[in-house]
């Protein structure tokens, strides 16, 4: 009789990673993000006030250049090269568990045993979100046609009251959730991983990829969270992100740590 393999990928032998994690599992990553920030709060607020820093300095340039049609596509790709740029949090979260001494040093230079690893998932991260901005900007000629861009002050109006506007938002959202969704799945534990275990990047990402598919319903919710206070973020004027930075990056380290077993 011949056996159908199984529909989920096997997990790396060896290991004890977890296919169950709970729907609201998220719940408790961000109470155990929230103790790891509360601990030492000062080195992971300045974290996150650098993160914030940066992304005023990206936002101020893409309006002096008068690049504002790649804004809102550049403050979605966000989220895609955030689980890089918190490598350090990773890290301080990491040795508060292994009970080591954490500084500003040790979450800036972290140990490079792991480091052209996170490298190659980071050019593999920013390569995807350069790719979505294009597609944004390919996606509005094909609806639009070859003209000016609106400006800000008139491009959400013509999104939501026009039947272009409206096919284009809807195509977008489909295009980009596809882009956010593979981005998620290969970064949700990967760069966690790399820190923990002697593994490539193509493993790590594999691996990530195999257990947000075992894991989908809480890593549906975890991703619902995510967006959920990047919007918040967003809507602070990107102050939101010197807390909430540091707050995701921390949680992310104990998703890591529930699927580790």
């Amino acid at each position: 009789m011949t056996k159908i393999p199984e529909l989920v990928p096997p997990l790396p032998a060896g290991r004890a990673w977890s296919r169950n994690l709970r729907v609201t599992s998220a719940i408790d990553w961000l109470k155990a993000g929230w103790r790891d920030l509360l601990v030492q709060p000062g080195l992971s607020l300045a974290y996150g006030l650098a993160v914030f820093l940066a992304s005023v300095a990206i936002v101020y340039c893409i309006l002096n250049f008068e690049w504002d049609y790649i804004l809102f596509p550049a403050l979605a790709g966000f989220m895609v090269v955030g689980p890089v740029l918190a490598v350090g949090l990773y890290e301080k979260s990491r040795r508060l568990a292994a009970g080591e001494k954490v500084t500003l040093g040790r979450m800036i230079l972290v140990d490079s045993g792991p480091g052209g690893q996170v490298l190659f998932i980071g050019a593999l991260l920013c390569g995807l979100m350069l790719l979505w901005m294009r597609a944004a900007v390919l996606l509005y000629a094909l609806f639009f046609g070859v003209r000016p861009f609106p400006g800000l002050d008139h491009i959400a109006t013509i999104l939501v009251t026009t039947p272009t506007g409206l096919a284009l938002l809807l195509t977008g959202s489909i295009v980009g959730g596809l882009f956010a969704a593979f981005a998620f799945a290969i970064s949700a534990f990967s760069v966690p991983m790399l820190l923990d275990k002697r593994v490539d990047a193509f493993t790590a990402m594999g691996t990530s990829m195999v257990l947000v598919w075992s894991n989908l319903p809480a890593l549906l919710g975890w991703g619902i969270v995510v967006l959920g206070l990047t919007v918040l973020s967003l809507l602070t004027g990107l102050i939101g992100l010197i807390v909430v930075f540091p707050l995701l990056g921390h949680a992310t380290w104990h998703a890591y740590e529930s699927v580790r077993g």
